[in-house]
């Protein structure tokens, strides 16, 4: 297979094998994978007209010993299972979730990364409604889907700083809504100011909350993390998607000596941070150089605007060498498949 490794973008590649699974009758059927990247849809499936659907992301790597590894898939199993919940689809069931997880990356298995590449295979599992129904009501028939590709960084300016902007024109998501779950209805509320903020030089967008516009909610797709006085501080909100990767840095951030503090963050509150970041699966995590405020003419910078922070590069540094087993695993995060 003749791929550029090193310089592999974060866009939808044909691999070998996908996963899926309906849900039809009140049960799960059985796990099978599947040559074709189209699945057949009735027109009136919820997915399409009432926004039914969720879906992951995780990665698998290949470490230096050459096998391969999963980085806490079974808390993208609880999150689906969240996400299904809030919006009423059929719940998947960890284990069939984990199964299909592990079994769709073993049949692609000649498209996971080298080691030492700086990039790895992606991993999206889908969970729509494909029953039909005309009326606002759940479907009665679901599939759950995995496909996965090998990406390279998300921001092609990989583990460097990068500008954001924040905006006041859109809302992400609103008080008690979907914020907190991942479902696709959040991202297409997002995509507009997203692509102003690109239209203007900027990586992405910060967003506010919804109600007051005084504290940050998520940086685009991301959560939003700042460091001071040896404290990691990441915001508190029922807007803002619980991020793995988020989850991870705090356990890595309180084993390094650091205080952790989950709690509102204020937007004037950024004057104080040493260094700040945005942190998911796809990006890991995203130092930021400087986020512009455009309606209160405030530039709020941090670092020396060259290099991510020493923190910063600390806590990414570690999370990856723990993902690409170069570093030893003490959380019991990782599975090793072969």
């Amino acid at each position: 297979m003749d791929l550029d490794w090193q310089n592999l973008g974060f866009n939808i590649m044909k691999t070998d094998y996908n996963v899926r699974c309906v849900f039809k009758d009140g049960k799960w059927g059985k796990l099978e994978a599947s040559t074709d990247d189209h699945i057949p849809i009735h027109i009136g499936a919820t997915c399409l007209h009432y926004g039914q659907q969720s879906f992951e992301g995780l990665k698998a790597y290949r470490g230096a010993d050459d096998r391969i590894r999963l980085f806490r898939h079974n808390e993208n199993a609880k999150r689906l299972r969240r996400s299904a919940k809030g919006i009423l689809l059929a719940e998947v069931p960890e284990e069939l979730f984990m199964e299909a997880v592990e079994k769709v990356v073993l049949l692609n298995k000649r498209f996971i990364p080298p080691y030492g590449t700086g990039a790895s295979l992606y991993i999206r599992p889908l969970l729509i409604g494909t029953g039909p129904e005309v009326g606002v009501r759940p479907a009665r028939e679901y599939t759950f889907l995995i496909f996965v590709m090998p990406v390279g960084p998300y921001f092609k300016s990989g583990f460097k700083p990068v500008d954001m902007v924040i905006c006041r024109d859109h809302d992400r998501a609103a008080p008690h809504g979907t914020g907190h779950l991942k479902v696709g209805g959040n991202y297409a509320a997002s995509m507009v100011s997203i692509a102003e903020a690109h239209k203007n030089g900027f990586a992405t967008t910060v967003y506010l909350d919804a109600k007051e516009k005084k504290y940050i909610d998520e940086c685009g797709p991301a959560n939003f993390f700042g460091i001071k006085e040896n404290t990691y501080v990441t915001p508190r909100s029922d807007s803002i998607l619980p991020s793995i990767t988020n989850m991870s840095l705090q356990a890595l951030a309180g084993e390094m000596g650091m205080k952790v503090d989950i709690r509102p963050v204020p937007v004037t509150e950024l004057t104080t941070f040493e260094e700040a970041g945005a942190c998911g699966t796809a990006a890991v995590i995203t130092s930021i150089r400087k986020i512009v405020d455009q309606e209160m003419n405030i530039v709020y910078t941090f670092g020396d605007g060259f290099k991510p922070g020493p923190v910063t590069t600390r806590l990414y540094e570690t999370l990856v060498g723990i993902q690409n087993g170069d570093l030893e695993d003490s959380f019991g995060w990782t599975k090793i498949l072969d």
